[in-house]
């Protein structure tokens, strides 16, 4: 059994509330989630209203498969956010 995970900060510049943010991280989180079938939550930052942290994992049987999964999540985060993605931390078990 393998696992990939990683977690990335998300600067949420055009932000004013926590309301916003909140908003914000929802909608990606949500998008990850229905996509992808893994496990998805916002994980710091909670009372920041500029700045997000989101932690994912997946379980597969293979390396390859953990290593392509959580890739292919990150490029999709990146590409399905108004906000900026940074500081990306990757780990697979």
């Amino acid at each position: 059994m393998f696992i990939g995970s990683a977690s990335f900060y998300l600067s949420i510049d055009w932000s004013n509330s926590l309301k916003d943010k909140r908003q914000c991280m929802k909608s990606i989180t949500d998008k990850m989630k229905n996509k992808f079938n893994i496990s998805v939550a916002e994980i710091e930052e909670n009372d920041n209203h500029k700045v997000g942290v989101i932690g994912f994992a997946c379980v597969s049987n293979s390396k390859l498969h953990a290593e392509k999964t959580v890739d292919t999540v990150l490029k999709f985060a990146e590409n399905n956010t108004e906000a900026e993605i940074y500081n990306i931390e990757i780990e697979i078990l």
